[in-house]
């Protein structure tokens, strides 16, 4: 089992580019919000990110509150949760908001050049919306703000090859353009992230480095590939060929939770997901994520959220 993938499948990622821009120092502009962008770009979506690829030239860029962060060609800034930020030429030049700089019309991607008459800056800037009403562990163990050098890895170059490809498919209008440019957009961002997990320091915790671990990252798997099963902690060590007490140990420490509630809690994602998107019935639910019982399944599910899960389905 993927894990990854199968996380980020339940986000259900939506996206698509939306600048591609010719800068020239000197320029600097502020990025709202993803509440103020969502209006703008997907209205009524839950979550946002936006993700920045530098294709030629430098920048900055700067988390509102944290340290300004220089980006090179082939470096791509995220934001995976939509958090205020400046992007410029130079940091110290005063930044005026995105709407001054381009007004996206989903889904054309908007080409522009902006600035002075200085140094070259191709910027391509794409969004992302993602299900964000129950806790996601890949999204939830991201920071703020951080860069992926794209090109120096080995799926770098076709990436940036197929960004080009896209932005000509899109101001051509080509038939089949904005579906491959939203393709694009999501690839890009899949990209990133695991460039980001493949780049944190040895001695990170949480869920990102328990899946690089080697038994933690296998225990993830079996749970991810078989959720509805009657696992046991016992069951997980055996098959991820690790001792019972060094496994619970050993996903405690990097995981944040004991195995038996990581997989209670995942179960209830799934079921929330289900919940969103399929007119099945409870029973049926209950027994996709491993519940014998609608009973307990309910109870389970009011426990995680709140509510019970016909009113999450009726909320949705």
């Amino acid at each position: 089992m993927d894990v990854l993938s199968d996380v980020l499948r339940t986000i259900r990622l939506e996206g698509a580019l939306f600048l591609n821009g010719d800068m020239r120092a000197p320029w600097c502009f502020n990025v709202p919000k993803s509440s103020d962008m969502v209006q703008v770009l997907k209205p009524g979506a839950p979550r946002l990110a936006i993700c920045h690829l530098v294709l030629q030239g430098q920048c900055w860029a700067q988390l509102q509150g944290a340290e300004p962060i220089r980006v090179n060609a082939g470096e791509v800034i995220a934001v995976p949760h939509g958090d205020p930020h400046v992007l410029g030429s130079h940091l110290r030049h005063a930044a005026v908001d995105v709407e001054h700089v381009v007004r996206p019309q989903v889904p054309a991607v908007q080409r522009i050049r902006y600035g002075g008459d200085g140094d070259r800056t191709v910027l391509v800037c794409s969004w992302l919306t993602y299900e964000g009403d129950a806790p996601n562990p890949v999204m939830s163990n991201l920071p703020g703000l951080f860069i992926t050098a794209l090109r120096s890895r080995p799926a770098g170059p076709w990436i940036e090859q197929s960004v080009s490809f896209v932005l000509g498919d899109a101001a051509a209008r080509a038939p089949g353009s904005e579906l491959l440019v939203a393709k694009v957009a999501e690839l890009l961002f899949a990209e990133v992230v695991r460039g980001y997990i493949e780049s944190m320091p040895a001695n990170n915790p949480g869920w990102l480095a328990g899946l690089r671990d080697p038994h933690v990252g296998r225990c993830l798997a079996l749970m991810h590939g078989e959720p509805a099963r009657a696992w046991t902690v016992e069951a997980l060590a055996q098959e991820s060929h690790i001792s019972r007490s060094v496994l619970a140990d050993r996903f405690t420490e990097l995981v944040g939770a004991p195995p038996m509630h990581y997989l209670a809690h995942w179960r209830m994602i799934l079921a929330a997901g289900m919940l969103r998107r399929d007119q099945v019935n409870l029973a049926r639910i209950a027994e996709g994520v491993g519940y014998e019982s609608e009973a307990a399944f309910n109870r389970a599910f009011k426990r995680e959220y709140g509510v019970s899960p016909g009113v999450w389905r009726h909320n949705g």
